[in-house]
């Protein structure tokens, strides 16, 4: 049997890249070689995808972006701005040749750590956030069954949202979402992305990307950008502004989403990361789904101990306190600036 060879993605590999992502059940949308070029274009972030193949069939994939900045550090992560990655491998040496070449590109680029965003654990040996989990669950075509699927007191919160006449349309571009989206970040005390990633993602996904938008008596109050991979849809950048809370407008959104979902054939709703004990965690708990935990795992090169970049850290309180009184046009200008390294 000949050996594994561990190559770089170029523009010539990308069919047979995304050919392995699809049907390797392992694999995830965010492992899909489009994200090599959002990633670059949007962030100027470097890439790195390697792929195990053997007599020109490839047996395992690994996306990388290197993030290297001055105020949240220098890490190789699998992958940046996406919520799954990590080793999509369908043997054990395909798995540990790209592990080992994962490792010693960390070590060639001197980096603070190599982070694995797995879905399972891999590396019992490396250190292990338990912080993030995942929410994942069956639905059916029937909208009336997605319905009563939901919990009694949630469900209310929905049909609260139908009483108010609230509509649901698709878009075809990312202004309205955009302005949405930047507003309710800015409010949670998060730096925005720029409009230019929301545009990148459509153009390269195609039709894979959506925006629904959610109207209330004709004005825009909640949008979400949602992604599909093969039976299932993940809404992945979704906000509302303060109009939406009175008439439920983030509830009536993702069931308008799960609804059109249902009906198109998808089988999965992925409802997406939450760290533990927020309210984004406690929502997606409402709708009826069990938390699944993810096992971000990392391979030390220059850090002592593994990064924790992220809003539960206690010495970022005073910036996302001070974020959220920052006028909304400051914001948009401020904040790509800080978001491209938030990986």
């Amino acid at each position: 049997m000949s050996k594994i060879k561990i190559s770089e993605l170029t523009q010539a590999d990308v069919d047979r890249w995304d050919a392995f992502v699809q049907r390797f059940s392992e694999a995830t949308f965010f492992h899909r070689a489009g994200w090599k070029e959002v990633i670059e274009q949007s962030f100027g972030h470097k890439t790195h995808f390697l792929f195990a193949e053997r007599d020109g069939a490839i047996e395992g994939v690994l996306p990388l972006g290197h993030v290297n900045s001055l105020l949240f550090g220098n890490n190789l992560v699998s992958l940046p701005f996406c919520v799954y990655g990590g080793i999509a491998a369908e043997n054990d040496e395909a798995r540990a040749a790209l592990q080992q070449a994962a490792c010693a590109l960390a070590d060639q680029l001197g980096v603070d750590s190599l982070e694995m965003r797995n879905l399972q654990p891999r590396n019992e040996d490396w250190p292990t956030k338990d912080l993030h989990v995942t929410f994942r669950k069956e639905i059916d075509a029937d909208p009336e069954v997605n319905m009563m699927a939901i919990p009694r007191k949630q469900r209310a919160m929905v049909r609260k949202g139908i009483k108010a006449g609230l509509v649901g349309e698709l878009d075809e571009g990312c202004d309205r979402l955009y302005q949405i989206y930047a507003e309710s970040v800015r409010n949670l005390g998060t730096p925005v992305f720029t409009k230019q990633y929301l545009k990148n993602l459509r153009r390269v996904f195609g039709d894979a990307c959506d925006v629904l938008m959610i109207t209330h008596e004709g004005k825009d109050i909640a949008g979400v950008m949602s992604f599909y991979f093969r039976d299932e849809v993940l809404p992945y950048y979704g906000g509302s502004i303060t109009a939406a809370r009175a008439v439920k407008g983030n509830d009536f959104m993702y069931w308008d989403l799960m609804r059109r979902a249902g009906e198109r054939g998808v089988r999965i709703f992925d409802y997406g990361r939450s760290k533990k004990g927020t309210g984004p965690y406690s929502f997606k708990k409402n709708w009826g789904f069990t938390p699944e935990p993810l096992h971000y795992e990392y391979y030390l090169v220059k850090a002592k101990t593994m990064p924790e970049i992220n809003p539960s850290n206690p010495k970022y309180q005073l910036f996302i306190r001070a974020w959220k009184k920052l006028p909304l046009p400051i914001a948009k200008i401020v904040g790509p600036l800080l978001a491209k390294d938030l990986g």
